[in-house]
């Protein structure tokens, strides 16, 4: 299951730690947010201990949204050590985030 953050602990969990986190911006009457969602929670085991593979519900954490400047969802976030390196608004394939992930987790 993939990690829930929210405006509470997504400093602690995203913003302190180093290394590479997968943060999926979504809410649940979202119809292309369920499509996504069994890949991020695929590559929530897939990465697990290499990645954080988190979601955050946009309706319910509204700061991190607006931080962000989510306005289209899902928005999928990967951030660097605490920083955002990539982002990509809209559905996607599992195979194009596994190459965006590869692509930090080799750089690190």
């Amino acid at each position: 299951m993939a990690f829930e953050l929210t405006d509470a602990n997504f400093q602690e969990n995203v913003l302190d730690k180093k290394g590479i986190a997968v943060v999926d911006f979504w809410a649940e009457w979202c119809g292309p947010c369920r499509m996504i969602g069994p890949v991020i929670e695929e590559l929530s085991q897939e990465y697990d201990g290499k990645a954080l593979v988190a979601k955050v519900d946009v309706d319910e954490n509204s700061e991190l949204s607006f931080k962000y400047g989510v306005r289209s969802i899902p928005t999928i976030l990967i951030l660097k050590d605490g920083e955002v390196v990539d982002k990509h608004v809209g559905v996607t394939t599992k195979q194009a985030l596994v190459e965006k992930i590869e692509a930090q987790l080799a750089a690190a």
